[in-house]
């Protein structure tokens, strides 16, 4: 489901790092043009590996590289938003209902150790969430996807689930918000456990809309921001 990554220098590792944190803090909003010379005083680097960075961005969907217009900060249109996370909250809760039948004890246990690795990273003020929280986010939400055991969900989900969508919004995630997500792992994995499909798709379903509301709250605020 993730984008095969290109190999970089050093010095482009570098760019990419802080370019990406930039757009992840908000510092480089949605449709923000990314100009090469900005990027290189930024960088403290030359071209070529803002370049090589660009690529690897546009790999993970947060940049838009356009031959002959340059590069431009990732958008989504309200509409497309409101699609994305409808199709998001039916296709992941019916994938928690059928999980909750078939998911076997070892996922069961592997749910919990990354629930509690998610709960220390949000609990550290310092910490880095696209680093720390979102990839352990993208294995619990996996492994449920796989518990169905229905490579068509598999297929529906990959279309949907934007990990540039769900990386920017959980670097924007208020401590509330925090504490909201943690709780609604901790239920699925209650629910999951417990073998009740609706109880489980239930909670998913309340997962995915918080999530986009959060995400549909920032929208306004970006697009004045940007303007």
């Amino acid at each position: 489901m993730s984008a095969k990554r290109t190999p970089v220098s050093t010095a482009g590792g570098k760019a990419y790092e802080l370019i990406r944190t930039a757009i992840l803090q908000g510092d480089f909003l949605p449709g923000r043009r990314l100009k090469e010379d900005e990027l290189t005083t930024l960088c403290e680097v030359s071209r070529t590996p803002v370049r090589e960075a660009l690529r690897r961005l546009a790999l993970e969907g947060l940049v838009i590289v356009t031959p002959n217009a340059g590069a431009q900060v990732s958008s989504i249109s309200s509409q497309e938003l409101d699609e994305v996370y409808a199709l998001r909250a039916m296709i992941e809760s019916h994938a928690a209902r059928r999980a909750a039948e078939l998911i076997d004890t070892s996922s069961l246990a592997r749910l919990r150790v990354l629930a509690a690795q998610m709960e220390r990273a949000a609990a550290d003020a310092g910490a880095n969430l696209s680093v720390e929280f979102t990839p352990a986010n993208a294995e619990f939400h996996r492994i449920i996807l796989e518990a169905a055991m229905s490579p068509r969900l598999s297929a529906m989900a990959a279309l949907v689930i934007e990990v540039p969508l769900t990386v920017r919004t959980l670097a924007r995630y208020s401590r509330k918000d925090l504490a909201r997500s943690m709780g609604h792992h901790r239920e699925l994995i209650d629910a999951l456990e417990a073998r009740d499909g609706e109880w489980a798709a239930s909670v998913m379903k309340s997962h995915i809309l918080a999530a986009y509301q959060t995400l549909a709250r920032l929208q306004p605020e970006e697009a004045r921001k940007s303007a």
